[in-house]
């Protein structure tokens, strides 16, 4: 067991473990810690609390000292000098003609290091770009290619549901979602609809997810064979919400779909929801 207080560096980003030193901190205090990275300033997200050392990476790293004024200043300074590294940096892609997306410039709180975030199709040799850098800017420079999840959460915008980015309003880390999910939530398998702005599937899907599970198990899945009031058949639909099945008699297979409670009808054999191959070769590079 080990006493811990909990760091982040980004407004919605990840929770690192700190040693306190002894002291108390409250949630939104500012802090400096060293990193693996160098010396960072943080805000604490988790207050003082104990925790099992299986959580825990060690070792534990302490915390410097709370935020001055003068670190303010800095922190200030150093928002403004990003802004001039990223327009630097972007201006030598452009000039090195390489395919790459910039995406942010981040300067390390002692200005000893600035990390570059991008995207790009494929890999990208930067080594020409990092020596210019290095160069001009005298300082270490390190560039890391992310994906497009990572640069929505970044830079945010507005989603099809008309609010903000979830992975930028609130989400310190993603969600694994699958396109299994979609279809087990009874959901039309169009890219354009169940997909993000990213251009993956959206983080949302994995909202319900354990509902949807839930349910799945009060009612017999779409071809599953059943004992209806009316007689044996092939369940067609399952609306998962409303609990209600439209089923296909074998005694009239040509008539309209009959429409039964899950609670009227007894399982004689369940299906499983599967995704196709042509399904999954189509949405492949949603996931």
């Amino acid at each position: 067991m080990a006493e811990i207080i909990g760091v982040r560096f980004k407004d919605v980003g990840k929770v690192y473990y700190f040693d306190p030193s002894g002291n108390s901190f409250k949630i939104g205090e500012k802090v400096i810690v060293e990193t693996t990275h160098g010396v960072e300033c943080g805000s604490i997200a988790l207050e003082n609390r104990i925790v099992d050392d299986e959580s825990i990476v060690y070792p534990l790293k302490k915390i410097v000292r709370r935020v001055t004024e003068s670190d303010l200043k800095r922190l200030t300074e150093n928002k403004k000098r990003e802004e001039q590294l990223f327009k630097i940096c972007a201006e030598k892609i452009e000039e090195l003609g390489l395919d790459m997306k910039l995406v942010n410039s981040e300067l390390a709180f002692d200005n000893k290091k600035v990390l570059f975030n991008f995207t790009a199709d494929g890999r990208v040799d930067f080594r020409n770009l990092v020596k210019e850098l290095a160069a001009i800017l005298h300082m270490r420079i390190e560039l890391r290619q992310i994906g497009v999840r990572d640069e929505a959460k970044m830079i945010g915008g507005l989603g099809v549901c008309g609010r903000p980015f979830c992975c930028n309003l609130y989400m310190g880390e993603f969600h694994p979602v699958s396109i299994k999910m979609a279809k087990e939530q009874g959901l039309s398998l169009n890219c354009a609809k169940i997909s993000g702005t990213c251009g993956r599937l959206m983080c949302c899907l994995k909202y319900e997810q354990a509902a949807y599970s839930d349910l799945l198990k009060k009612i017999p899945k779409v071809g599953a064979i059943v004992m209806t009031p009316k007689g044996e058949g092939t369940v067609m639909e399952a609306n998962l919400i409303s609990q209600v099945l439209k089923v296909k008699l074998k005694k009239s297979p040509d008539a309209g779909f009959s429409t039964f409670k899950a609670g009227e009808v007894k399982l004689i054999k369940d299906a499983q929801i599967k995704v196709n191959k042509e399904e999954m070769e189509e949405l492949k590079n949603l996931e």
